[in-house]
């Protein structure tokens, strides 16, 4: 970790200051630059791209243990900690599904309001019929709740009001 900051820093600064204020040895320093990469290194940048071809393949789905089987069934030896310590280096962050809300309680026993326009859009003068519609919008800090009234003839937005509670 810190003959990598020195080999990225030493355009910047002088190799025995950087070596000096890191506490590292300037012969260790060139040694590990000239050093062939180990075995391990090596296995580790190949099953990084087995792992991300997995990833990719499953849109961002599959957690470490998920692809750790999928590398398997593929002959792939590898062990679920190692697929999971190599996706964190990599920045493979699982993308979760959305939660499903239910909006919409139908088994209740309000009254309901009756159907006035029996599906007859067509409206001949402005503000006769008004129309609403509530939506829900999924913010940083919770849902906002969005009601908004349209003038039917003229499609113009005679109102609206946003609240952090459906009631509100």
């Amino acid at each position: 970790m810190k003959f990598d900051f020195i080999r990225a820093q030493k355009a910047f600064h002088a190799v025995r200051t950087l070596c000096r204020a890191l506490e590292v040895s300037r012969s260790g320093f060139y040694a590990w630059l000239h050093r062939p990469a180990s075995q391990r290194s090596v296995d580790d940048s190949r099953v990084v791209a087995a792992i991300a071809a997995v990833f990719d393949e499953h849109k961002g789905r599959y957690g470490s243990v998920r692809v750790t089987r999928e590398l398997r069934d593929h002959g792939v030896r590898v062990g679920r900690h190692r697929v999971r310590r190599l996706m964190r280096t990599a920045g493979l962050r699982v993308r979760s599904r959305r939660r499903w809300v239910r909006t919409t309680d139908s088994r209740h026993q309000h009254p309901i309001a009756p159907n006035l326009l029996a599906r007859n859009f067509a409206v001949g003068a402005p503000n006769r019929v008004w129309v609403a519609d509530i939506t829900y919008l999924p913010t940083r800090t919770g849902w906002l709740y969005l009601a908004v009234i349209l003038d039917l003839y003229s499609r113009a937005v005679v109102g609206w009001s946003m609240s952090r509670r459906i009631d509100g």
